[in-house]
């Protein structure tokens, strides 16, 4: 299968990483991560875990004072990432991603749980299933699901079965905040592998 580790293609999918300072921590994204971790902390299965978050993340989506303005701030070379939080113990982090018009990842999959939230604007989201190589034909992917997610609207995922693609299919500029079982301050992206096979378009 030719697929490229999350870790060799991690320049791409963190290059405008910014570090995570305390400082910087709004009132209210304080009390998003003490709910995450209270969600977190009670050691579930990945599935309800990611669940629990999803609660714990929509009210605060679309709250004018969730994020700074600094953490709003976009890249005009390729989506930016703006890692918010990173929980002591490796457990979850928070990060948000800014999108403006036209930018999108690769199609790729993830190393833990994820929970995602639209702040601002909208995502595309396309969502695939890998099909293995058999009887001499190519492993490929196939598209299973197209959504368009909209300010405050709430998905999470669980490993296998999360490889997607994400976009800024529209004119304005898009937020949406991540909430992964991994530590991103450590790892630098939430990407396990990125897929370069034939897929649908």
């Amino acid at each position: 299968m030719d697929v490229m580790e999350g870790q060799q293609d991690a320049a791409l999918m963190s290059a405008s990483t910014t570090a995570y300072r305390a400082a910087r921590i709004t009132g209210r994204l304080n009390t998003l991560v003490a709910g995450v971790r209270e969600a977190v902390g009670r050691g579930l299965p990945p599935d309800l875990t990611a669940y629990l978050v999803g609660e714990r993340l929509a009210p605060h989506l679309g709250a004018a004072d969730l994020l700074t303005a600094e953490q709003c701030e976009g890249d005009p070379e390729r989506y930016r990432q703006h890692l918010l939080h990173a929980e002591h113990d490796g457990s979850f982090s928070v990060v948000g991603l800014v999108w403006l018009p036209g930018q999108h990842t690769p199609v790729h999959d993830h190393v833990s749980w994820c929970v995602t939230g639209v702040h601002e604007g909208a995502e595309h989201e396309r969502r695939y299933r890998l099909i293995p190589a058999a009887s001499g034909a190519p492993a490929r992917l196939v598209a299973t699901e197209d959504l368009v997610n909209g300010q405050g609207t709430v998905c999470g995922f669980a490993p296998p079965g999360d490889i997607h693609r994400v976009r800024n299919g529209g004119t304005e500029r898009a937020i949406s905040l991540h909430v992964y079982g991994a530590d991103i301050s450590r790892l630098g992206t939430s990407v396990r592998r990125v897929y370069e096979l034939p897929a649908d378009d």
